[in-house]
């Protein structure tokens, strides 16, 4: 039976990355958005590769040069290729994965995302950022918190519009989770480098559900405040540990990974 909080008539942010991502889990509403942002801002469609690219990208360095085995996905979007677990358990597959999203449709495509390897788990929990208590005690059940954890918020902290509630939030999470732990965090910027940008953003928040929060550079390294943060720091997605062609511009999603001592 078809999940009554799924509705076909407004475009919706996950749905839309989707789209820009090549996958089929969209609607015509989602398809004519993402189509009309990509007019204001012929670029914007880049962001949702760069912003996997650099999760496959941090997850592969987490494994292999830190030996990250745990991760807490929150915000996990819809299935697509290379997700949290494949990368991670390609490399280790004693690897276990707890995936977080409140998305209808992303809940209804989560056995996508439990196909773990033998050795490793995955997990799936059907809950919004906001309920950290809740997040944590699920996650528990796979997760040992006394080993390093790397909680992955990508592109989602942009949901909570109240400054300090994020940084509340970012924090509850890592207050919860030993040292060795990692923060991997992306986030859509503003920037008068960008002015289609906000445009974009404007549009969307105008016509499409949930509505995004966009913060400047700035104030995304401040959700690594207290964390020791891995070159190159905050930076464009597409530039984060990987080799960049000349010309090759800045894309409005900034990420970055910290270390918890």
């Amino acid at each position: 039976m078809a999940d009554s909080r799924i509705n076909t008539t407004q475009p919706h942010t996950a749905r839309i990355w989707n789209y820009w991502l090549g996958g089929k889990d969209n609607y015509p509403v989602d398809q004519a958005a993402g189509d009309q942002i990509r007019t204001l801002h012929p670029g914007i469609g880049a962001y949702a590769l760069a912003d996997r690219q650099f999760l496959g990208r941090a997850v592969s360095h987490l494994v292999t040069e830190c030996g990250i085995r745990q991760f807490l996905d929150i915000g996990t979007g819809l299935p697509t290729a290379d997700n949290t677990h494949e990368v991670a358990q390609r490399i280790a597959p004693e690897s276990r994965v707890v995936y977080v999203d409140n998305d209808p449709l992303v809940l209804t495509h989560a056995r996508a995302l439990l196909t773990s390897t033998p050795e490793g788990r995955t997990d799936y929990l059907d809950e919004d950022l906001r309920n950290v208590d809740r997040i944590l005690e699920h996650a528990a059940k796979t997760l040992d918190f006394d080993q390093p954890v790397a909680l992955m918020l990508l592109g989602v902290v942009i949901f909570i519009d109240d400054d300090s509630e994020a940084y509340g939030i970012v924090r509850r999470l890592l207050d919860a989770l030993p040292a060795g732990s990692h923060l991997v965090l992306s986030h859509t910027i503003t920037s008068p480098k960008m002015p289609d940008v906000d445009e974009a953003v404007a549009f969307w928040n105008e016509n499409g559900t949930p509505r995004l929060t966009q913060r400047t550079p700035e104030q995304v390294v401040r959700f690594f405040e207290g964390l020791e943060l891995l070159e190159p720091g905050v930076v464009s997605c597409n530039r984060w540990r990987t080799e960049v062609a000349p010309g090759v511009e800045d894309v409005a999603m900034f990420g970055g990974v910290g270390t918890k001592r």
